[in-house]
């Protein structure tokens, strides 16, 4: 009998070290401390304060590898509460167990943790108000996310107290691992173009401005890096790729290089058909990531971001540099698009096309799962507005303005908090009710698949983001959706994103499989809009808990109003 259970010992021992040899090899760890301070600085020849983390403006630039696990403590040295949220990361745990139960009773070998199939259930590290408690000032809070199944380029930003006016964001790339291959050669070298619309007034007063009632207008410039004038250098002949992401707060941006084409390959984590253009419009919260061979005479050459679609345009440039240049950037800047042609942007989006023989960061073609064959089980409509609340602007959906509780939606649903969200205020269609103001979460199933069509009845670009997932473009369309819009829906090869825009008296379909259970955010990217209302919550559900549906709450949870004195 002492032989037996001797044997069995080892034989646990064997699996339990063969179990973490596989966390070893197939799932990295990565650590990183950062400290959000106050700075400084002149993004644009004004000197005023700005956020910084670890002294950077922008912050550091993450690179990890699909899969790989991040451990990061987030250190507030501000003078408010503050949160990070990584936008377009589908934010993990690797989840499935090596789990082996000796013949013995008392021997168990368990939670030790190796790659497993894609399971995302974590809204717990999300890093919005609905989901997080704020960390203090003075305090700090460990993210621990991995980025599950994924390839490509993302960002990060903060979500609190439009903090994001300051500074604090940065990009997040994604490389494939070896193993997987990706459906171009390996670039030369990559760049990380961070683009986006500032404003030279304090991120407070400009809160400020907003609690009044006030729109904050037209921003000062735009920034590349947190600079107006970057160089990129690289050799000619080679190929780069160039990821771009609009950081900004308000405009679309047009991107564009003096005498070079522009391969389209990725765009949001999704590989897209590659096809060449002279300029690319990226809509405030979106990524790309760009192709580019330095195919001309050794000399240097204007990069070129504008705004579209503004009373007044704003242009920035950067310089990429020819190793080899003999002389400077010169002559005429590349032309913008048309001004105000929203169908030449709209029909640049529609040719945007997932890659359906191109593996993801699994060796299946993206195209596997048919999406256009599958009929949703729910279907809503979501009209945006700016109505007058109290005398002061805010902004709605379906005639809600969003405000938040102070304490996290995810946390009332785990403790079974009442009264902190309301889930019959937000109806499925537009209605002729005054606006009102509401804490709105919209209630929906586990392995629902959902049809949401984003209607724009203003002037101005509007653009949609849903944190946890990525979902189909299937269509744009200018003025009412109907029923019929369906017949003009790409259900073959739409593109997958997490971020789109809306154009002027328009309307932009999506579709959703909700296969990630937790509380997500849906908003605007425009931060005006998501400060004053323009949000919601979808309430991902399944009555029956598991850890095969979602993580448990973190040990380390922050916990705040009525969680307070909870046990987490």
């Amino acid at each position: 009998m002492g032989r037996s259970t001797s044997m069995l010992h080892s034989l646990c021992l064997v699996v339990a070290l063969l179990c973490v040899c596989a966390v070893e090899a197939e799932d990295a760890y990565k650590f990183y401390t950062w400290t959000v301070t106050y700075g400084t600085l002149s993004p644009l020849a004004t000197p005023q304060q700005v956020i910084l983390i670890n002294g950077q403006f922008p912050g550091p630039r993450l690179d990890l590898v699909t899969n790989d696990n991040v451990v990061l403590n987030l250190i507030n040295k501000l003078d408010e509460p503050f949160l990070i949220t990584w936008y377009g990361i589908w934010i993990s745990l690797s989840h499935q167990r090596c789990l082996f139960v000796c013949l013995d009773s008392n021997i168990v070998v368990t939670n030790i943790y190796r790659n497993g199939i894609k399971q995302r259930k974590n809204s717990w590290q999300d890093g919005v108000l609905g989901t997080n408690c704020a960390i203090p000032p003075n305090s700090n809070y460990t993210y621990k996310f991995q980025t599950k199944d994924q390839i490509g380029t993302f960002s990060y930003f903060p979500s609190t107290a439009f903090h994001k006016a300051a500074g604090g964001f940065g990009g997040l790339n994604v490389y494939h691992r070896s193993v997987i291959p990706i459906p171009y050669p390996n670039p030369a070298g990559d760049f990380t173009l961070l683009i986006g619309d500032w404003f030279k007034t304090n991120h407070k007063t400009l809160r400020q401005t907003l609690d009044s009632g006030k729109s904050l207008g037209l921003p000062d410039g735009l920034l590349i890096n947190g600079q107006t004038r970057p160089t990129f250098t690289g050799n000619q002949g080679q190929t780069y790729m160039f990821r771009i992401s609009n950081v900004g707060l308000s405009t679309s941006i047009n991107f564009r290089i003096q005498g070079h084409k522009l391969k389209l390959v990725e765009c949001e984590g999704s590989h897209t058909l590659q096809n060449f253009y002279d300029s690319l419009d990226v809509h405030v919260g979106q990524s790309v990531s760009l192709l580019v061979t330095l195919d001309q005479p050794p000399k240097d050459y204007y990069i070129v971001a504008s705004t579209r679609f503004t009373t007044k345009d704003l242009t920035t440039t950067a310089v990429l540099h020819y190793a080899n240049s003999g002389s400077p950037a010169s002559g005429l800047l590349p032309p913008a698009p048309p001004a105000n042609k929203y169908d030449w942007s709209m029909q640049q989006a529609t040719s945007y096309r997932w890659n359906l023989s191109a593996n993801a960061a699994r060796p299946n073609p993206q195209g596997s799962f048919h999406y256009g064959k599958i009929t949703p089980t729910k279907r809503f409509l979501f009209a945006s507005t700016a109505p007058l609340i109290n005398g002061k602007l805010r902004y709605a959906v379906n005639s809600v303005s969003y405000v938040n509780s102070d304490t996290p939606l995810k946390l009332a649903d785990h403790f079974n908090i009442p009264g902190v969200f309301d889930t019959s205020s937000l109806q499925s269609n537009p209605s002729n009710g005054a606006a009102r103001i509401a804490t709105s979460v919209v209630p929906t199933a586990l392995h629902d698949f959902i049809e949401v069509v984003f209607q724009n009845n203003e002037n101005a670009m509007q653009s949609w983001h849903l944190d946890g997932y990525d979902f189909w473009v299937v269509g744009y369309g200018f003025g009412q959706w109907s029923p019929n819009s369906r017949n003009t829906y790409n259900l073959v090869d739409a593109l997958t994103r997490h971020t789109a825009q809306v154009y002027p008296n328009s309307w932009t379909a999506i579709l959703v499989s909700l296969d990630n259970q937790g509380m997500w955010n849906m908003r605007s990217s425009i931060w005006e809009r998501q400060y004053l209302g323009q949000q919601f919550y979808l309430r991902v559900w399944n009555a029956q808990q598991s850890l095969a549906n979602e993580y448990n709450i973190p040990n380390n949870a922050l916990l705040c109003g009525k969680a307070v004195g909870r046990h987490s």
